[in-house]
């Protein structure tokens, strides 16, 4: 079921990494713990790895752009990949979180889970079905069934979840923040909004 999601704070410019980092990454960033290792995948312009670099978190970033892996080489390690395409650029790396905004490549679920460690967070928010009222994008291969971010973190704790519709611009997404399930849990109190 498709519900409403509060209103977001108003978009900056639409190039991708360029704008405010995501109210949604934001607001679940502590869950990531303190000086934890954090890769953003796609993370063009950085926006997020901005965030998590200005709050002293080690940062990866990948990008199939070499004008956003410019952007970001000065942050951490700035990785350019076409992830969708190529092997996977960071075989066996685990990290305190992983971060995927407005992104969506079904055959790499495996990797993107692999890549948070035992403990670690999955945040992630993309487009949803519903998104093709209000223009791109609007295929099915880039859009998430409802419930869909559930099901890949089945067994996961999932600290929060929404489908649903956000204004400002008008756009339909779905996002989630899960924990691994591992020995190195997150303490119970960070996982407090």
């Amino acid at each position: 079921m498709t519900c409403p999601i509060p209103a977001a704070a108003a978009t900056l410019p639409s190039s991708h990494g360029a704008q405010a980092p995501s109210d949604w990454i934001v607001r679940f960033a502590h869950l990531v713990r303190p000086q934890g290792q954090v890769l953003d995948i796609a993370c063009g312009l950085g926006r997020h790895m901005r965030m998590f670099h200005a709050s002293n978190h080690p940062v990866t970033g990948i990008d199939r752009a070499q004008e956003a892996i410019d952007a970001v080489a000065n942050l951490g390690q700035a990785i350019q990949a076409d992830i969708e395409n190529s092997p996977w650029p960071l075989p066996g790396q685990q990290f305190d979180a992983v971060v995927v905004t407005n992104y969506l490549w079904r055959p790499l679920w495996a990797q993107i889970l692999d890549s948070v460690k035992p403990g670690g967070v999955l945040l992630y928010e993309t487009f949803g079905q519903g998104n093709e009222a209000f223009g791109k994008p609007s295929r099915p291969d880039f859009l998430l069934a409802p419930g869909e971010l559930l099901k890949i973190c089945e067994g996961w704790t999932i600290v929060a979840y929404e489908h649903g519709q956000l204004h400002q611009p008008e756009r339909v997404v779905q996002r989630i923040a899960a924990i691994k399930p591992g020995a190195d849990s997150a303490d119970p109190a960070l996982l407090q909004a």
